[in-house]
């Protein structure tokens, strides 16, 4: 019988091993992932865009005080820390008034800080297409959706809603 030394053998099984290891595709690498900006910064550049916005129309309805009262108390729950509690606030207003373009467009920017950016589109969507559309409420509209493409990676998305944000300035007339 032709044996082989034991030392030859584990010789052999470790070459074996480790040309088949040479030979494994080494794991995809993955893309480092977008660094997405914090709910904070996203609506702080949300009320930048509003705030920015000096159009010579700036179209501002008249305030019932029952709701003007709820805003603040959920602007001072937001301010707090304690987004849960200024949306049911802001939920409770819109049972009031449901086509209040400002009240959904402050539940929007809640909801992002909430994290539930589908809620925060669909409302600052159905801001817009109530509101009017110039002015700081509708830059306001189109920057939180600008900032949700950013968020979920759409760069084609984020460019175009980008380019609607001036779209909003009523530029004044000229007087000579």
């Amino acid at each position: 019988m032709n044996a082989v030394p034991r030392s030859l053998r584990v010789w052999s099984l470790l070459s074996a091993a480790a040309l088949l290891a040479a030979c494994a595709t080494p794991a995809p690498v993955e893309a480092p992932k977008r660094s997405a900006l914090s709910p904070t910064a996203m609506v702080a550049a949300i009320r930048a865009a509003g705030e920015r916005e000096q159009s010579v129309i700036a179209v501002k309805p008249l305030a019932d005080p029952g709701i003007s009262a709820w805003q603040q108390a959920a602007e001072s729950s937001v301010q707090a820390g304690r987004y849960d509690a200024a949306a049911a606030t802001l939920d409770q207003a819109i049972k009031q008034s449901p086509n209040s373009p400002d009240l959904l467009q402050d539940r929007a920017e809640v909801a992002i800080y909430q994290q539930n950016y589908t809620l925060a589109q669909k409302l600052s969507q159905q801001s817009w297409t109530l509101g009017p559309k110039f002015g700081p409420l509708c830059a306001r509209n189109w920057e939180t959706i600008a900032q949700l493409r950013k968020e979920a990676g759409d760069d084609a998305g984020f460019d175009t809603a980008e380019k609607w944000v001036p779209k909003c300035h009523v530029q004044g007339v000229n007087r000579f």
